[in-house]
Formats: structure tokens, C-alpha cells, sequence
């Protein structure tokens, strides 16, 4: 919005006083028409369209807050900038309540005026100039580190920095900028499956001397020292919930807890809920899991639930870790149980550990690939990211949370996987009992090109189960999926653009870990 486009009106009872500050902003570029009561004011508003109003608290008659009401009646989005000799603290919140842009103390001097109007009028395009100038930057920067050999911490570094960038332009930045931000992400997807291929094996054989925390040893090393027998902690599991996600949400828990620390650690593969929480909630690696509670496990090929047993698998890794403590486990799949489980949350508070599982957008992503509502509300990241804030405003899980804090206890955030936004196709071929996964298959029979797939020949090797002597794991890798020939335009169109988990890449790896202490 340029200065020659913006109409101010100044509502002000000594309105000749301030003939210099009109001047000044009229130099500026903007237009101004100076009122001496609340009475003009109104009728103003009602006769002519203003883009901003600078109003006197204290003019006889019909007092400002008075005015500031009415002109809300007329236009309810209109900035208006409240002025006043007046320091009492009612009145700031009375004005403040009502939902002023700003509020100036006098004397005001022109360029405390001139800054309110761009802070108000202004600040979209200033911020969006500001951040994308700000990217540029950075953008330098960060393609220079894509050339270095990154450990994994450098690696989740970069993929937390990105992902800042990526909502920052998202709220206010150059839509060049954000297309320039999309293809830097592609470049890290296809360092980073490089440097997961390179590294994976060793890190779960533990050849490696420093590996990063993974979805196996996460409850070990970071869970269980936050418990504590004179406390009561609440470990909520969103299923699928990636780093952007998370951030996303991040403000509104904010508003009931402290954030003690934030950190960042690994999924396993499959990065799928069967394999990463199950290995999440037993501290045990998914064919470990088969060897030592054969009973609680089940390959793709099984039939039934895959998560019927996390459970009883957390018991077994208390009693291994020594926690002889109270805790309890509710697993969230829809709107009533998660209003079952608030209901009976403070019932809770004597144990030391509660598991809250919690399914939405693990759900939600698959809504999104069947239901074309949803695809078209959630049609790229940013709406996609959009739909998960706006569900969990009102959901349960949010009404939980402020259960937590009223309690007064601490509470745990994080996940077993991400999702990316998938978008190429990959041919694989494979018998009737290949799994269905559109990132990862396994089976004995299977047919695809080896330098599109991240392979592993003994599934041993990443401590998955071995179905048969043949079988075998294969990875897609960034943003592919597999399709197979059959029918194979039809699949594709059907499965492109959704968002997919099972894979490599680093929306579906590097996921969050929050510890919070309530307000």
C-alpha cells in the first residue's frame, strides 16, 4: 500500500493543535482528515472509507472508547490507533479489550505517529521485504554447508533451520523466496538420504561412536529421567506429527507451559507407526521385539492390528528399567474417547507416568489421500500445516493439555514418524503378500530398480523381522512412492501429491521431542 492510497482520519477535540503532526504526515504521502469530536468521527466513518483512525480518549461529548465501540460496529476490522493524556491502567485494558491496533501516550511526536501507521498498515509487506532479504542470506549459507560432510547433529541443525525459514516465508515472505526454499529442501532430501544410507546400519549395530538418539533408545535416555516418584508426568505420543507440525502448534501450548527443552531425534525405518512406536514404547528394535514378546508382534503380512500391544510392551521396558512406578496408557483414535479420556484425567494424577497416544494426524494424512474435501483443504504444506493447528485449537487433546497444566504436572510432547508430500513414482513389482505401505515394501518376490531404492537385503542388518529366507526391505527415498504397473496411471494420479510415511527423507526422520513444565 503506498502513502498517496492511505486515508487517515484524526479524531481529536484539539484537533488545531496537532496541525504540524497533519503536515508531517501529509509530506509523507498520506492523506488526512482531521475531526474535533467523536460525533464527526462516526460520520465520518459513515460516509467515506478510511484505512486507519488516530482517536483521542478524553474529547467531551462522546468519550473515545465510546467512539472506538461505534466505529467497531461500522468496520470491525478497521486499525484504529487510540491517543491519551490518560496513563491509567483501566483504561489501557478497556482499549486494549476492545481491540485497538495501538496506543500512544501523550505528547506524541510525529514519528511515533508515522511508525504506528506502518507498523499497522505497513508491516506485511515490510516483514515479508525484511524476511525474504533475511533468507537470502541464509540461503547462501546453508548451500554452502549442503556441500560439507555433515554429522547427524549438523544434519538436524540444518533440517530445524529450514524448517524456521520455510514458515517464516510462509507467513510473510516473497512467494519467489518460498519457491527458491522448496528446491533448497529438495537438494538437503537427496544429501540426507545419502547420508542415511551411508550411516543407518552402522548406527543401529552400534559400530558407530556417536549415533544420534533414535526412536528405540528415546524412552531409555530421555523419558525415563524425567520421571520422578513425587511427580506426576504426562507422556503425549501425536502420532505423525512432523518438526513443522509441531512448530506450528508450539504458540498455543505456550499459553499453558514453559518449554524446558526441545529436542530433535530420529525415526526408525520403516518410519511407520507398526515399526517406530512399537520400538518407541518397548526400547527395543522392531526384530527384537519379535524374538523376546513373539506374542505382541505382528508382520505386514499378519493379520489384525499392528499397535495392539504398546501397552504391554512399555510394562516389559519399565520392569527392565527398573521403574517400579503407577502409570497408565490411553491410546485416543477419535473424538469420544479423547473426550472419555479428559473426562477422567485428574483420576491420573496419582501416577507417576501417563501414556496418552494420540492418533489425529497420522489420521488426518490419510483422510487426505481418500477424501477429496480434505485433499483440497489440505493441497500443499502450508495448508496441510494449517489444518493440524486448526484441529488441535479444538480438540480434545487441547482440552487435556489444560487439564495437565491445572494439575500441575510436567508433560512430554513427541512422535514416532513424520509424512512427506509425495509427488514421484517408482515401479516396483510384487506378489500378493507384498505390504501395501506406499514408502517401504517388503516381501520375498520383489522386482524394482536397485539405484531408486535404499535396499536392504538381510533385513537383520536394520533389525527387522525376517518373514522368510528371501525376504527383504526396500526404502523409497525424498518425496517418491512406490506404484505398481498395473493400472499404473491411475494409481499414480491417485496417490501423487498426498502425503506418505515409511520412507527416507527428512520430514519423515527427524521428528520432536518437548519436555514442559506448566504455567
Amino acid at each position: 500500500m503506498s502513502n498517496s492510497q492511505v486515508k487517515i482520519l484524526w479524531a481529536d477535540d484539539e484537533i488545531d493543535l496537532l496541525k504540524p503532526h497533519i503536515i508531517f504526515l501529509e509530506n509523507k504521502g498520506y492523506s488526512v482528515k482531521p475531526v474535533s469530536s467523536g460525533v464527526d468521527a462516526i460520520e465520518a466513518i459513515e460516509d467515506q472509507t478510511f484505512d486507519a483512525v488516530f482517536l483521542d480518549e478524553n474529547m467531551p461529548g462522546i468519550s473515545g472508547l465510546e467512539v472506538l465501540n461505534k466505529i467497531k460496529a461500522i468496520q470491525p476490522s478497521m486499525p484504529i490507533i487510540m491517543i491519551t493524556k490518560n496513563e491509567e491502567e483501566s483504561i489501557m485494558e478497556d482499549a486494549i479489550g476492545s481491540k485497538i491496533s495501538d496506543y500512544l501516550i501523550k505528547p506524541v511526536n510525529p514519528n511515533q505517529i508515522l511508525l504506528s501507521l506502518k507498523k499497522n498498515l505497513e508491516s506485511k509487506r515490510l516483514v515479508s521485504e525484511r524476511t525474504s532479504s533475511t533468507y537470502q542470506q541464509e540461503f547462501r549459507e546453508i548451500g554452502m554447508r549442503l556441500n560439507d560432510p555433515l554429522d547427524w547433529e549438523e544434519w538436524m541443525n540444518l533440517y530445524k533451520q529450514i524448517v524456521y525459514w520455510d514458515l517464516e516465508l510462509q507467513n510473510g515472505g516473497d512467494p519467489s523466496m518460498q519457491e527458491i526454499l522448496s528446491m533448497q529442501k529438495d537438494e538437503a532430501n537427496d544429501q540426507f538420504v545419502r547420508f542415511i544410507e551411508d550411516n543407518y546400519i552402522d548406527w543401529v549395530q552400534g559400530h558407530s561412536d556417536t549415533k544420534p538418539e533414535m526412536a528405540h533408545t528415546a524412552f531409555k535416555n530421555w523419558v525415563a529421567p524425567e520421571l520422578n516418584s513425587d511427580s506426576c508426568t504426562f507422556l503425549v505420543v501425536i502420532d505423525n506429527l512432523r518438526l513443522d507440525q509441531w512448530k506450528v502448534i508450539q504458540s498455543v501450548i505456550e499459553e499453558d507451559f514453559r518449554i524446558d527443552e526441545e529436542r530433535t531425534m530420529l525415526s526408525i525405518l520403516p518410519t511407520a507407526t507398526q515399526y517406530a512406536r512399537n520400538a518407541f514404547f518397548a526400547g527395543l528394535m522392531p526384530s527384537e521385539i519379535q524374538k523376546q514378546h513373539p506374542k505382541l508382534w505382528l508382520n505386514d503380512e499378519d493379520e489384525g492390528g499392528k499397535n495392539m500391544h504398546e501397552a504391554e510392551l512399555l510394562e516389559h521396558q519399565l520392569k527392565r528399567l527398573g521403574k517400579g512406578i503407577n502409570y497408565s496408557y490411553s491410546k485416543i483414535t477419535n473424538h469420544a474417547l479423547g473426550k472419555k479420556v479428559l473426562d477422567s484425567i485428574h483420576t491420573l494424577a496419582k501416577n507417576e507416568l501417563n501414556v496418552i497416544v494420540y492418533n489425529f494426524v497420522d489420521m488426518l494424512s490419510h483422510a487426505r489421500t481418500e477424501m477429496e474435501v480434505i485433499r483440497e483443504l489440505a493441497d500443499d504444506e502450508p495448508a496441510y500445516r494449517s489444518l493440524t493447528l486448526s484441529w488441535f485449537e479444538h480438540s480434545p487433546l487441547r482440552d487435556i493439555m489444560r487439564e495437565i497444566r491445572s494439575m500441575g504436572a510436567k508433560m512430554i510432547i513427541t512422535t514416532d514418524h513424520g509424512t512427506v508430500h509425495v509427488k514421484h513414482p517408482i515401479k516396483v513389482v510384487g506378489d500378493r503378500n507384498t505390504n501395501t505401505n506406499l514408502r517401504y515394501k517388503t516381501g520375498r518376490n520383489l522386482s524394482y530398480n536397485e539405484k531408486e531404492v535404499f535396499e536392504v537385503a538381510n533385513p537383520h542388518d536394520a533389525f527387522l523381522p525376517k518373514t522368510n529366507m528371501s525376504s527383504r526391505y526396500i526404502f523409497t527415498k525424498h518425496n517418491e512412492f512406490f506404484a505398481y504397473p498395473n493400472n499404473y496411471n491411475h494409481y499414480v494420479k491417485y496417490y501423487r501429491d498426498t502425503f506418505q510415511h515409511g520412507g527416507i527423507s527428512l520430514e519423515e526422520m527427524i521428528i520432536p521431542f518437548v519436555v514442559c513444565s506448566p504455567k
